[in-house]
């Protein structure tokens, strides 16, 4: 094992030395681009796109585009690429992922992979895991790309096709992973050549790779098309299982007896009606067998409503907004605007909230996420925590984790783990650390696994009359003014994990000072990272 990790270690250094000599290279033009008037240097754009019609490749260009890019960064935005933000780029020009701890400006770093893959007009799509961050970054890191003479297009779920077309028509284009592959499906299924929106794909940059590529990796993407309707048996079936009583004897045991009506098996989310619970339907259907054939339909509506009612739970896997239920993502946090269950699952939640039942639906074209990005020409990602999921970069997407040395040394103290006897005493130590910072002014942001906690959390705060800010999914359009006043002095924020994903908390006045931004973390998610 040790040799292993000797060896995976050493690769990532000889890695980083080739890496070395490129950005010595990039950084030996800097005079050079400095000299340059902004006309000359915009004027380098068009000549390096003549010098790849000649056969020069993206390799050989790299060093002169990136010192053009980090330049152009300099008069255009005021930021200057660092040295390891070179050695970033390098790794993901290469089709790799570099991963950079936070707050070491992963956005910026992708401004020179970006533009030198741009300039062979193919495409680069760069990828967010919200719209929000796709609007962000286009705004900004979009007056440096149009500067330098590229076209940059952003590609939301509210845009027409055509709209679409002109987006992925760009030099460069921004958006998240789920409208990406929803396009690809729906291009799949037009009629004619010229109704498709996106071009074959070239080379894409993934903000929090292992977030889209490993967590989500095997979400199907399904556009659905409308089925029969049956919503007085959504109703019917709904009103029978809430009835029900839940069998919580141990399933080891002995006796043969039920002593419910269903049992859950947690650690696989199934559910499943006992011999009691079997003959209650019987009862209550008018039934001699509920698994005949012809009882199939109504055995698929039992079980979902079993599953609406006893498995997905309110405010964690779903919320309930303006008489609809809308699905909650268990990675984000954020509201699924458009997305339903399928198979009858959501129409069952609908039943079981008492809110207008919607059309059923049927499946008409499918992908995952896993799929979907294979088919890119080329991949590159950035993230905070992905050496952990070294290996499955490699095998599935033959993508290289490279580790980034940090600009400067790391003041951040982690603190260890405490544990508490129950959830009252942990929630009560939390609300106490809250007022003693509180009181010194510093900012304090809280973590929660779901909705859930963060109101809880919120109410004691309340009680304490200590002002602060809520982000979860019922409250996710505000996420902008929210994080940015995170780091204010005094600032107090509650947050699903939906709030740190690629989103910038900066420090006020006088912060640094009190320590920084204080994070507490109230329980361990699911994921490491």
């Amino acid at each position: 094992m040790a040799n292993i990790l000797k060896k995976l270690y050493n690769a990532d250094k000889r890695e980083l030395k080739r890496f070395e000599k490129i950005a010595d290279q990039v950084e030996s033009y800097a005079d050079q681009m400095a000299a340059l008037s902004d006309e000359e240097l915009q004027a380098k754009t068009p000549e390096f796109r003549s010098r790849i019609e000649k056969g020069e490749s993206l390799d050989d260009l790299l060093p002169e585009a990136f010192a053009v890019s980090r330049e152009a960064s300099k008069r255009v935005l005021g930021l200057y690429p660092f040295h390891v933000q070179i050695l970033g780029g390098i790794a993901l020009h290469r089709g790799n992922i570099a991963e950079m701890m936070t707050g070491e400006g992963k956005t910026l770093t992708a401004t020179m992979p970006v533009y030198l893959n741009a300039l062979s007009g193919k495409g680069v799509h760069v990828v967010t895991v919200n719209e929000y961050l796709s609007r962000r970054d286009e705004t900004e890191m979009g007056q440096l790309y149009r500067w330098l003479g590229l076209t940059v297009g952003l590609n939301v779920s509210t845009m027409s096709p055509e709209e679409k077309r002109e987006a992925y028509a760009c030099d460069v284009t921004y958006s998240t992973n789920s409208e990406l592959g929803f396009d690809y499906l729906r291009d799949n299924m037009v009629v004619y050549k010229e109704q498709m929106v996106q071009r074959p794909l070239n080379y894409a940059i993934i903000d929090e790779v292992d977030s889209i590529l490993i967590d989500e990796a095997r979400t199907p993407l399904i556009i659905s098309g409308e089925a029969e309707q049956a919503n007085a048996d959504y109703i019917r079936a709904d009103r029978f299982v809430k009835k029900l009583v839940e069998d919580k004897s141990d399933n080891d045991a002995d006796d043969d007896e039920d002593h419910g009506d269903y049992k859950i098996d947690w650690p696989t989310k199934t559910i499943s009606l006992t011999r009691t619970g079997i003959q209650k339907a019987c009862d209550h259907f008018g039934l001699k067998n509920l698994y005949d054939v012809e009882n199939q339909k109504l055995v698929h509506h039992i079980d979902q409503a079993l599953r609406a009612n006893y498995i997905m739970l309110k405010d964690i896997d779903y919320v309930v907004q303006d008489g609809e239920v809308l699905i909650v993502d268990s990675f984000t946090g954020r509201v699924m605007e458009g997305r339903r269950y399928s198979d009858g699952l959501h129409q069952a939640i609908e039943a079981k909230e008492g809110v207008k039942i919607q059309e059923e639906s049927q499946t008409q074209a499918t992908i995952t996420y896993q799929n979907y990005f294979r088919m890119y020409q080329k991949l590159s990602g950035m993230t905070g925590t992905a050496k952990t999921e070294e290996e499955e970069f490699r095998e599935i997407y033959n993508m290289e984790v490279i580790t980034i040395p940090t600009n400067r040394p790391v003041i951040r103290q982690d603190m260890p783990d405490l544990l508490y006897p129950t959830l009252d005493s942990k929630f009560k130590a939390v609300v106490d650390e809250i007022k003693e910072r509180h009181a010194k002014g510093q900012p304090i942001l809280v973590g929660t696994v779901s909705i859930e906690s963060s109101e809880r959390l919120s109410h004691m705060l309340d009680k304490e009359h200590i002002p602060h800010a809520v982000l979860n999914a019922k409250n996710h359009a505000k996420e902008a003014a929210i994080i940015m006043n995170a780091g204010q002095r005094g600032a107090v924020t509650i947050a699903t994990n939906m709030a740190g994903r690629g989103t910038d908390i900066k420090l006020g006045p006088g912060v640094k000072e009190l320590g920084g931004l204080a994070v507490i973390g109230t329980e361990r998610h699911e994921y490491r990272r």
